[in-house]
């Protein structure tokens, strides 16, 4: 066995008094940075383990959603960097191309400008000015909370080498005729003036109106038809009424026309097993210019399909006398019209329905016939569905994977164009003759020939994100060494739009020869994991409007960014939301205090990382809690693996606070204070323990888990120390039981106690009775110092006993209560907490059985209810029986 070492000055000085993460995580986080230790080597001959960080927008800050990303991202890069992996987790930032323009349009609305008061190319370079002062806030907030990126391959969607690569993509899916321009319903922004993608759009519900109109005679006996619309205007571009074919009302009618009540227009009656007959009175407006539903049974029935509003949603075009009328006001002057013709049947005011709003400008959102790109999805979504049913991606968790099938499967064509200036301008030029090419990087268009006006959708360069940031086109080391990426990280409700966008990509490029050719088959990632969104205390989402955001940079000053980060990965199970507040915070940050003052403690009682004595040397609290540190290694790693980031937090848990600190730290004291052979051992088993469970520990909360380490062990870094590996020791059966027979004998001796009312300092003399047939003999100090008991003395009468029973035997406690116990105090302290147990039975009874509330509330704030219940009743039971032995009925 190697003695622990003399040490003249404690480690233990070498730490503040206490935890003050403010103090010590930038200093440390900075020094991380510049040891290189987040850099990735492409050279390097360890396994390749990359992640890129899904780009946050330039103009962003981060919020809860990006700190439990960037939280479990890097858990997983710093745990496989200390596994021996050559890591890269590869930062960056999108343009975000609407998000952007509205910015500095905005800052040059305050000067009474606007952008084409710059033109194009000025506009531009004041994007990019505005980029290079003010973008990136995110990158500092990054630093904050640790993100162990590689900053020095950090990536912008719109720099030259994710440039070329858009350039590159666009060119072949053109030629490969994947991408066409057409006129196509689109989401219109009537402020932005410009298509938006369904993500950017976002449905409340509003108060509204429902007007029925009358199509046809005014006469009851005339054929007419009677529709419904919240969005009267709309009625300027209809070019026809439908009805289900088996409607036995309209049959008569089917293949007449009615007039027009106000442009004059002889409409159709058609019939589309679209309708539902059930619904309303069975007959529709159609007006395919401005409805997704009328658009498709427009092209089905070859409708005409006129565009009555303009780009900023005015009425145009429409030969009337509402031309130039604000879509809303034609709403009313319309509908006042139609009423004096006596055509408004009935009105349904207010009417609440779902109305879809622009994210970024927030007005209501147009659907608007527009000429513009799309890229031709049904090839690239089979592949990218293939994918997933052939193996080559995982999802996690696999309940996920049905959703996207069901997306993948049903995708429309991808609307590609915006009418923005910046982003990235579409390749396709325009000669004086009509003609029309799509040119490449290093091509250059003939004189006289003029580019398309629109940029691409964000989605689209963003989509290229896992090849392009490593070179792609181009044939590059670390395109050899880290693609495909190990994992994509992101939260479900972005599955859709980004995920599937790059796997479409992702497959469509796998031959290439800069992603190592081959037939086909290559993913952008291997794994998929979807974790939830992180919703407040009560289950609800987070939003400006509700007032219950939380910044998590607020956490990180009050609580510490190691506080942060656990409460996140600590609720992070996959596909499942996760409910958090300020007190789980609290608690994150006691877990970090508490961590912090028990290696204190075991240094400043000679704590050492030196090399363990034989099996056979130890005690059973030594065996016990080494056994307990393998078998919760084990649990951690198979949790990591299946990304179950919550399982392995809990058992890290509860394993550093109730058997390191609360039981083996206690045990230690005991075997420290004999000054047996054993002393030398406990030491080094303290240091070993604490040594593995930082190590466990690091990749999520790595700021007072290398503090501690470092001074624990001497060591470099915790960020490039080796993961603690399998023991290959089997474990000692005999001891493991003889110390949760420990554990029990003591928790219900404490609990006793508790119920006599003796303090917890208060020693009590005890007589421990078949201790040895229970196997406990060489346990009775350690039972006696954790219980607070004293040997019997002469005299010694026992006044109350209890019988605990054990693995072996049961063990009688006898114990000397007399003059210990205050009666009197001791029943009004007891009939003070049985009557604020009894109000707090009441209080959860009364709102249990309410049946207004269950309806309501959150199933977690129930569940909490139903437990305060449940524990309140066992109060009122234990207090009553004590009061029965105090002779109080």
């Amino acid at each position: 066995m190697t003695s622990a070492p003399e040490n003249p000055q404690n480690p233990a000085d070498a730490l503040p008094k206490s935890w003050d993460p403010s103090a010590v995580e930038g200093e440390l986080y900075q020094g991380w940075v510049d040891a290189g230790y987040f850099e990735a080597d492409p050279a390097s001959d360890k396994p390749g383990y990359s992640i890129v960080l899904p780009p946050p927008n330039v103009t962003g800050s981060l919020h809860m959603g990006h700190a439990l990303d960037h939280t479990l991202m890097d858990a997983l890069t710093r745990r496989k960097r200390m596994q021996g992996y050559e890591v890269l987790w590869l930062p960056g930032m999108d343009h975000a191309g609407i998000a952007t323009q509205t910015v500095v349009e905005k800052q040059l609305a305050v000067d009474g400008k606007t952008k084409e008061d710059f033109g194009r190319e000025l506009f531009i370079d004041k994007v990019w000015d505005w980029k290079r002062e003010s973008g990136g806030t995110i990158q500092g907030q990054m630093r904050r909370i640790g993100d162990g990126v590689d900053w020095s391959r950090d990536r912008f969607t719109m720099d030259e080498g994710l440039s070329r690569a858009v350039q590159t993509i666009f060119k072949r899916m053109y030629d490969d005729g994947l991408i066409y321009r057409a006129e196509r319903l689109v989401n219109w922004s009537p402020v932005l003036q410009t298509a938006i993608s369904d993500i950017e759009v976002k449905f409340e519900e509003v108060e509204g109106e429902l007007v029925s109109l009358r199509y046809g005679s005014l006469d009851d006996d005339g054929p007419h038809v009677i529709v419904a619309t919240t969005r009267v205007e709309t009625m300027l571009g209809d070019t026809a009424v439908a009805v289900h074919p088996d409607d036995e009302r309209y049959k008569h009618l089917l293949g007449t026309t009615l007039e027009h009540p106000i442009t004059g227009r002889q409409i159709p009656i058609i019939a589309d097993e679209y309708v539902d007959p059930e619904f309303g009175t069975g007959a529709v407006k159609i007006t395919p210019a401005h409805d997704p539903n009328d658009f498709e049974m427009g092209l089905r029935h070859n409708l005409p399909m006129p565009t009555i509003m303009d780009k900023t949603g005015k009425i145009a075009d429409s030969g009337t006398r509402f031309d130039g009328m604000d879509r809303f006001e034609a709403r009313v002057r319309i509908r006042e019209e139609l009423a004096e013709q006596g055509r408004v049947v009935a009105e349904k005011r207010p009417y609440l329905h779902s109305v879809g709003h622009s994210e970024r400008s927030g007005e209501t959102i147009e659907p608007r016939l527009s000429m513009q790109w799309w890229v031709k999805v049904d090839a690239l979504a089979k592949s990218a569905g293939d994918a997933v049913r052939g193996g080559d991606m995982v999802i996690h968790p696999k309940s996920q994977e049905p959703r996207w099938f069901d997306w993948i499967d049903n995708m429309h064509d991808w609307c590609i164009s915006r009418q923005l200036w910046w982003g990235h301008r579409i390749p396709i030029w325009y000669g004086p003759d009509g003609e029309v090419e799509c040119f490449g990087p290093d091509e250059t268009a003939p004189e006289g020939w003029e580019q398309d006006t629109d940029v691409l959708d964000t989605w689209f360069s963003s989509g290229l994100w896992p090849f392009s940031t490593m070179g792609w086109p181009a044939q590059t080391s670390e395109l050899d060494k880290f693609y495909p990426t190990s994992v994509l990280v992101t939260g479900y409700d972005i599955l859709f739009f980004w995920v599937a966008r790059m796997m479409m990509f992702g497959t469509y490029v796998s031959g290439d020869e800069a992603l190592g050719g081959g037939e086909g088959g290559t993913v952008p990632f291997k794994d998929l994991f979807l974790h939830g969104l992180v919703r407040d205390q009560f289950g609800k989402k987070m939003s400006k409007s509700r007032g219950n955001g939380i910044d998590p940079l607020d956490w990180v000053d009050r609580f510490g960014a190691d506080a942060l980060r656990f409460t996140l990965a600590r609720g992070a199970n996959p596909g499942s939301d996760l409910a958090v507040g300020e007190d789980h915070a609290q608690s994150s940050r006691n877990f970090a205090n508490k961590l912090f003052n028990a290696t204190k403690f075991a240094l400043m009682n000679g704590a050492v990382n030196g090399e363990l004595p034989a099996r056979d040397a130890l005690t059973d609290a030594d065996r016990w809690i080494l056994d307990r540190l393998e078998q919760v290694r084990t649990e951690v790693d198979e949790a990591f693996d299946r990304y179950e980031f919550s399982k392995a937090c809990e058992a890290l848990y509860h394993f550093a606070w109730d058997e390191v600190c609360d039981w083996y730290l206690e045990l230690a004291k005991v075997q420290l204070a004999e000054g047996s052979a054993h002393v030398d051992g406990t030491k080094v088993v303290l240091g070993t323990v604490l040594d593995a469970l930082l190590r466990l520990l690091h990749p999520v909360i790595p700021f007072v888990t290398e503090t501690l380490w470092k001074v624990l062990t001497g060591g470099e870094s915790l960020v490039i120390a080796e993961w603690p590996a399998a023991s290959g020791v089997v474990a000692d059966a005999d001891s493991s039981r003889r110390i949760e027979d420990l554990q029990k004998l003591v928790t219900e001796i404490r609990r006793f106690r508790s119920d006599q009312g003796l303090k917890p300092s208060q020693k009590v003399a005890a007589r421990l009775v078949s201790v040895d047939s229970a196997d406990l003999e060489a346990h009775v100090p350690a039972v006696q110092s954790l219980a607070r008991l004293t040997p019997p003395e002469g005299g010694f009468s026992a006044s109350a006993s209890i019988e605990v029973r054990l693995s072996r035997a049961t063990v009688t406690v006898e114990l000397d209560t007399s003059g210990t116990i205050d009666i009197g105090a001791e029943i009004a302290r007891l009939r003070k907490d049985l009557a604020a147990a009894e109000k707090e039975l009441a209080g959860t009874t009364a709102k249990l059985g309410n049946e207004a509330f269950l309806s309501k509330a959150p199933a977690p704030v129930v569940e909490k209810i139903t437990g305060r219940k449940q524990i309140a009743e066992e109060e009122i039971a234990r207090i009553t029986a004590r009061l029965k032995e105090l002779g109080q009925a």
